[in-house]
């Protein structure tokens, strides 16, 4: 059974669709899904990941989930994934947020992914420093996720290693750009191909898994790609000048199948 039907199957015991798109839409726009401001949260200390779970009731799921995200991406099944994936992106204007957790690039409509026949619309990327998953027990510098949303409301995240190398011409419009201070928004200068930011080889690892920051929303559709992209070390020392530390730790994989799939 597809990983789409399972999410749907499992979810709609818990609630109505039309509730749960409403709830991944705002936690991928960082708000709760009532509408009122989430409680501060962080990567370390007493508001750090460890303790996630019990800031509020509506971030249990980040200590009591199942199918959390990030996890190492090891000892996977060969084949192929519950849905092959397709991108349909193309130059789009952006803006850039400092939301207090990443530099998110905001995407106006027309990039798409499609994942099993379902497409995905391309709402927005951000940036992560190190990596978040890590490829057998190992971490790459920093990682970056496409998140997609379905005219349904379902998610279905992208990620894309980043390894130190040599200078990335398509990452330059955007770290040049960085906002430094929270809840600054700036239009980026000219329009940008996010395929760009796609690794040539697409071999890719499928899993079902959950958003990396609170709520923690699982039922999500995961394909991080194998093959890293580069970016210089100063231009990755630009990033952490601001963030130096905003990834959360790997989660236990649990009783989930991880796919890996050739190109």
């Amino acid at each position: 059974m597809p990983i789409e039907r399972r999410v749907f199957l499992r979810y709609a015991t818990l609630g109505c669709a039309c509730c749960l798109a409403e709830k991944f839409t705002a936690a991928a726009a960082g708000e709760h899904g009532d509408g009122h401001a989430t409680p501060h949260w962080s990567y370390e200390g007493e508001t750090g990941p460890e303790r996630w779970g019990e800031l509020t009731p509506e971030f249990k799921v980040c200590q009591l989930g199942l199918e959390q995200t990030p996890i190492d991406l090891t000892s996977a099944m060969k084949g192929e994934a519950d849905g092959s994936i397709a991108f349909d992106y193309c130059r789009r204007p952006l803006r850039l947020l400092n939301n207090g957790h990443t530099i998110q690039a905001n995407v106006d409509s027309g990039c798409a992914c499609t994942i099993g026949g379902t497409r995905y619309d391309l709402v927005q990327f951000h940036f992560h420093h190190p990596s978040e998953h890590l490829l057998d027990g190992k971490a790459f510098e920093m990682e970056v996720h496409f998140v997609h949303r379905s005219a349904a409301g379902a998610l279905a995240v992208v990620g894309v290693f980043i390894r130190s190398g040599a200078y990335n011409h398509d990452l330059q419009p955007l770290f040049g750009q960085m906002p430094k201070s929270e809840g600054t928004e700036v239009a980026a200068a000219g329009a940008c191909d996010p395929v760009a930011l796609l690794p040539a080889a697409r071999s890719y690892f499928r899993y079902a898994g959950s958003l990396t920051t609170p709520p923690c929303s699982e039922g999500l559709t995961w394909t991080v790609f194998r093959d890293p992209i580069e970016a210089s070390p100063e231009q990755i020392r630009q990033f952490a000048a601001i963030f130096p530390n905003n990834a959360r730790p790997v989660q236990p994989k649990n009783r989930r199948f991880l796919i890996e799939t050739s190109s």
